[in-house]
């Protein structure tokens, strides 16, 4: 294993993933891409885990994929690309659906498939300097594997533009396009992010997870699926009524006391 990918987890169970190869600008390779998916599992695996922060060493995010790794995979089969490209839509696959919040800090430049790590967290707060750019088409090639969570943030027709163009955007312009959720400046960057983590340690857990499957359910759903989702709403709000930590809440609430997940004495 390398250490390409550093771990710290404090005692209320916020754990900071940091790309690091600032030397490299955190960019990525078929060794830091099984790092992360497997860090990334283990964590989800984890009851101790509240919330996941995932950042860059360094000046930059992340420059997305290794240029000399992918100037070997020239040299490698077809299939051998194929298996090499599922490993990486692997990656974009577990954080996008990891069940604990997911927490972009978005320190420096972002490229590539950079942001489509960018676009799988559920929250992004990024530096002014936070440029970002698609630039595969540069190359001969395109955005392929993070096509399905970038467009998704930032829509088809914007998609479209940037997509081809591979033009960077600053940081003001990745917030406008729904990328980035805020900008705020690098000396306050650390506490924007802080501030944002005790607002889901607040939350119960199990009800942190429910949220993001039912954006992921009620997105997905087609005209024709609307009375289907409107049974499985109906569903997830009543097991959670009926729920050990849905009944916590509520009755902490009541009783004007803080829930038990909260920990505040951690």
């Amino acid at each position: 294993m390398t250490d390409y990918v550093a771990l710290e987890t404090d005692a209320r169970g916020v754990a900071t993933l940091t790309l690091n190869r600032p030397e490299k600008h955190n960019a990525f390779d078929d060794a830091l891409i099984a790092e992360l998916t497997g860090k990334l599992k283990a964590l989800d695996g984890d009851d101790a885990v509240r919330v996941v922060i995932l950042t860059g060493a360094g000046k930059s995010f992340s420059a997305g994929a290794d240029l000399n790794w992918m100037r070997s995979m020239a040299g490698f089969s077809e299939k051998e690309n194929r298996d090499d490209s599922l490993a990486l839509a692997e990656l974009m696959a577990v954080l996008d659906g990891l069940s604990k919040p997911t927490i972009a800090r978005v320190n420096g430049a972002v490229f590539g498939g950079g942001v489509g790590l960018v676009a799988c967290c559920d929250i992004a707060v990024g530096a002014p300097y936070a440029k970002m750019a698609l630039t595969e088409v540069k190359l001969g090639l395109v955005p392929a594997v993070i096509a399905p969570y970038v467009v998704r943030a930032i829509g088809p027709r914007q998609a479209r533009r940037y997509f081809q163009t591979a033009e960077a955007m600053s940081a003001e312009t990745a917030q406008a396009l729904g990328l980035l959720h805020e900008v705020v400046e690098s000396e306050a960057l650390d506490v924007r992010v802080g501030d944002i983590v005790a607002a889901l340690l607040q939350a119960g857990p199990g009800a942190l997870a429910a949220a993001k499957t039912l954006v992921a359910i009620t997105d997905a759903a087609s005209p024709e699926e609307r009375d289907a989702l409107k049974r499985e709403t109906a569903a997830l709000i009543a097991r959670l009524r009926v729920s050990e930590e849905g009944q916590e809440g509520l009755s902490a609430f009541l009783e004007k006391r803080k829930p038990g997940w909260t920990n505040e004495d951690r």
